[in-house]
């Protein structure tokens, strides 16, 4: 399979992807593939993949080295969810949050990277007066990772490895940043944002400077 676009989201194809499907905010830039088409597509023309919460992930653990070349072309990859088995380059596995009061869920941006800019962190905390939906615990990051989100007590929510592999990784232990939008407040910001992000991502790793 093949595709002239520079951005792949994968599909996992669950029910709650319905809407995503049909959506106008994938753009000319963008498309989505059967995450299980992965392993038989095209990926050369491929500078960015997202890599959705509902994914497989034992099926992706079969094809990590396919993972880790795509990363060592000075591609880009964005994983939001809970990694729970090794397919990642220098990901550890998801740790729920222990939670004794709705403010132990309180979100800080501790570096926007354009990303978050502008997002009211409560914005992000709460959504309709419950804390928690964007997210519910953290990874541990690897060596020289760039934290922008935490939870208390610093536990890292959404960080950047640009150091375990030649390409770049962000990922983020919660729902989809991709499709933040239409919610009526500040986090309708970070869809676009994020776009933004990982177009200027790619510039700069084809010319062979990382952004920091």
């Amino acid at each position: 399979m093949t595709t002239n676009k520079e951005i792949l989201i994968l599909d996992p194809g669950n029910a709650f992807g319905l809407e995503r499907r049909t959506n106008p905010f994938i753009n000319d830039s963008m498309t989505m593939f059967d995450q299980y088409d992965l392993a038989k597509t095209d990926l050369s023309s491929i500078q960015a993949l997202i890599i959705p919460e509902f994914v497989d992930q034992r099926f992706l653990a079969k094809h990590k080295g396919l993972i880790k070349q795509f990363l060592n072309d000075q591609k880009v990859i964005i994983f939001c969810g809970h990694l729970y088995i090794d397919w990642l380059p220098g990901a550890s596995h998801f740790i729920p949050k222990t939670i004794n009061h709705y403010t132990d869920y309180a979100l800080t941006i501790v570096k926007d990277q354009g990303i978050f800019a502008g997002v009211n962190p409560d914005d992000m905390t709460y959504n309709k007066g419950v804390s928690g939906f964007f997210a519910r615990g953290h990874h541990p990051i690897p060596a020289d990772a760039e934290v922008l989100v935490t939870l208390p007590n610093n536990e890292p929510v959404t960080y950047i490895d640009r150091k375990t592999t030649k390409g770049t990784i962000l990922v983020h232990a919660g729902k989809d940043l991709i499709w933040y939008y239409k919610q009526n407040k500040t986090t309708d910001r970070i869809s676009e944002q994020l776009l933004q992000w990982i177009h200027l991502e790619i510039q700069a790793l084809h010319q062979g400077s990382k952004n920091v």
